[in-house]
């Protein structure tokens, strides 16, 4: 692991501190550096875990612009998470303003202009994360741009606290084979802790993976109950169905799409191994939470390409098979 690097403004003169802060890079700093203010005097600590960074930046009051990629000065796509550990802070992108006190995080894009103003000395833990690995966790980062993520909630707590953790630990950290699980983790918390936003899409982490499990279980469980939906599931995770979506998708199949493909291969087995006095196709329909008949040759047709009375016919072993 890289050791720390330490930058200050105590040497410039003070009408030199900004080209000085601006000139630092290779490290996710705080951007174009707009500071009228003779006051200016910020610090930046800086390492990296694997591939992510991580930079401590502490600062007196100013305004900070960032021109985004267009500046040269971006040398990778990064998404910013700062975590505001002393003071407070607000960081304006896309027209939303988060305004941060201890605890809080928000994200914010290297790619598009942003604003952050410190109204008085603050300290922020900046972590750049390559844009293609934090979409394999958040399919939409710049959806969520410039939100405030409240510390005091429980997941976003966790997150915070372990960003915190991993840079105070950093230089008593043998991480040669560890980074990578460390990073992975801290983008599992990352993940974990947007998904219930709105503008969220949530792929590839371990506890994501487990919640589409228990997903799955839930509707093998309840596939003949007629009430069974993406709502219905919703309720019983306690989320919105557009999180229940964006947890369980994975191509082309969705929740709505699962539940009735499902459906329509018990019903496809049950026909083909039952004869017409054993039980009607209607049913077996009704058996397996179709709530109309017409429905449901309709449907099965579109998937199997014939009625249910022809698969059964086609399928279902003859008369002379059942008397051996």
């Amino acid at each position: 692991m890289p050791g720390l690097d330490l930058s200050n403004n105590d040497t410039p003169a003070p009408q030199k501190r900004t080209d000085y802060w601006n000139d630092l890079g290779n490290a996710p700093s705080p951007g174009m550096a707009d500071a009228d203010l003779p006051s200016f005097c910020p610090s930046l600590a800086r390492t990296s875990v694997a591939c992510l960074w991580l930079g401590l930046v502490c600062s007196s009051p100013a305004v900070v612009h960032h021109a985004g990629k267009q500046d040269g000065r971006s040398r990778e796509a990064l998404f910013f998470l700062q975590v505001q550990l002393q003071g407070s802070s607000q960081h304006q992108q896309n027209g939303r303003v988060a305004e941060l006190q201890k605890s809080d995080f928000t994200l914010v894009d290297s790619r598009r202009p942003y604003q952050l103003t410190s109204d008085a000395t603050s300290q922020v833990l900046v972590l750049g994360i390559a844009d293609a690995m934090l979409r394999r966790y958040v399919a939409s980062p710049e959806h969520l741009v410039a939100i405030r993520m409240s510390g005091r909630e429980s997941l976003n707590s966790i997150l915070s606290d372990f960003a915190l953790g991993l840079w105070r630990r950093y230089a008593g950290l043998n991480l040669d084979s560890a980074g990578d699980n460390l990073v992975s983790a801290l983008l599992s918390l990352t993940a974990a802790a947007y998904a219930g936003m709105a503008d969220a899409c949530v792929v590839g982490s371990a506890h994501l993976e487990t919640l589409r499990l228990r997903i799955i279980h839930h509707i093998e469980k309840h596939l003949c109950d007629c009430d069974l939906s993406p709502k219905s599931i919703a309720a019983m995770l306690r989320r919105s169905p557009r999180y229940v979506h964006s947890v369980f998708t994975r191509g082309d199949e969705t929740v709505s799409r699962y539940i009735l493909r499902r459906r329509l291969e018990e019903c496809a087995r049950v026909l083909a191994s039952s004869s017409p006095r054993t039980r009607t196709v209607s049913a077996i329909a009704f058996d397996y939470g179709f709530s109309s008949c017409t429905n449901f040759g309709k449907v099965f047709r579109a998937q199997y390409g014939m009625t249910p009375t022809e698969y059964r016919n086609q399928h279902s072993p003859s008369l002379e098979s059942r008397l051996r």
